[in-house]
């Protein structure tokens, strides 16, 4: 009878936990945390109406109106395929695995990591020391957060090389370069597996670098925050971020693309044109790029051709197919890669 009642109290408490992120899910544009923030869309919405001027300008024989504009910002041959409303499900659909991932997998990853360092200081107690004390040096909280977020970014960058590097990571990390036709949520098209393996990856590099500023300066500074975001990454997500998965083209001007990642800069790394392919993995800031010459960025996006290769068949048709297609094709992939090894064995 108790363990009846223990498994009723799980489903209930499964239950409460799914209600809400579904109610998460339907509220992120109201959460500054999500990229789709009503803030960040409303940003990405006035680039792209410089970009419209651009264009409507260099054109004489076209005549700007808002009706125009609309039109240019929400083009039919996106909304009227698939592949858009396939994104606009898995949004739903994959939310919750997505929270789990990055609620325990990221966290708890930089939880454990900060002990190891740190020879097991409380990490929440640390930080409530550090924002008592932070407040009152502005100074040393910016550095700290130029610091960590650029550390991170790195980490991220050689993360997301080894996503396209290492063919049974690809498996997973196709079914985002799968996408033909990009808009803002497309940008939640990913894999579980892609998921956990970058949220592990991120969560040690959090947990080192706040380790390591724990053991030098006795506590870890807070972040200068903007509606309870570090302002670096607002400052990101606010400069057009919701561009970088659309067809609304925007570069930084002049040498400007290689210090901070434009929309443009992410849309050559979805192209599968031949100079732009594994080109561009840096989220942030282009300069791991520049560094590790995997840096490409045209004047225009004449070449630009967004999916995974000219003739490549897109089977990602479903939600349940995004998530179970990879783990055949990655089964397959194994299976053929022992066969080989061990006829060389034999």
């Amino acid at each position: 009878m108790r363990m009846l009642e223990n498994f009723i109290q799980l489903i209930k408490q499964f239950y409460i936990f799914v209600e809400t992120q579904i109610l998460i899910a339907f509220a992120a544009p109201f959460i500054p945390s999500q990229r789709i923030f009503w803030l960040y869309m409303v940003t990405a919405t006035i680039f792209a109406l410089y970009v419209y001027y651009l264009n409507t300008k260099s054109d004489p024989n076209h005549k700007a109106s808002l009706k125009a504009f609309f039109r240019f910002l929400f083009p039919k041959y996106i909304w009227q395929s698939a592949s858009a409303w396939l994104d606009v499900r898995y949004f739903f659909f994959h939310h919750i695995f997505r929270s789990v991932i990055n609620g325990v997998l990221l966290f708890g990853t930089l939880d454990i990591t900060f002990n190891f360092i740190t020879g097991g200081t409380d990490i929440v107690q640390i930080s409530k020391l550090a924002s008592d004390l932070s407040s009152a040096d502005m100074v040393v909280s910016t550095l700290y957060m130029f610091g960590l977020i650029i550390f991170v970014d790195f980490v991220a960058y050689v993360t997301h090389y080894l996503q396209h590097k290492i063919p049974l990571l690809w498996e997973f990390h196709k079914v985002h370069h799968s996408l033909e036709l990009m808009h803002p949520i497309s940008n939640y098209r990913e894999h579980p597996i892609d998921n956990i393996f970058y949220a592990i990856a991120v969560g040690v590099a959090y947990g080192l670098f706040m380790g390591v500023v724990q053991l030098q300066m006795g506590y870890v500074p807070s972040m200068p925050l903007l509606l309870g975001i570090p302002v670096l990454m607002f400052a990101f997500n606010a400069l057009g971020y919701n561009l970088r998965h659309s067809h609304v083209w925007l570069r930084w001007p002049g040498r400007w693309s290689m210090v901070f990642g434009s929309p443009a800069h992410h849309h050559i790394h979805h192209s599968y044109h031949p100079d732009q392919i594994n080109k561009n993995f840096a989220f942030m800031f282009p300069v791991w790029d520049v560094l590790f010459r995997t840096y490409h960025l045209p004047e225009t996006n004449k070449d630009v051709r967004f999916g995974i290769s000219e003739n490549h068949m897109n089977k990602f048709e479903t939600c349940l197919g995004l998530y179970f297609i990879p783990l055949k094709d990655a089964y397959i992939l194994v299976s053929q890669s022992l066969k080989r090894l061990l006829k060389k064995i034999a």
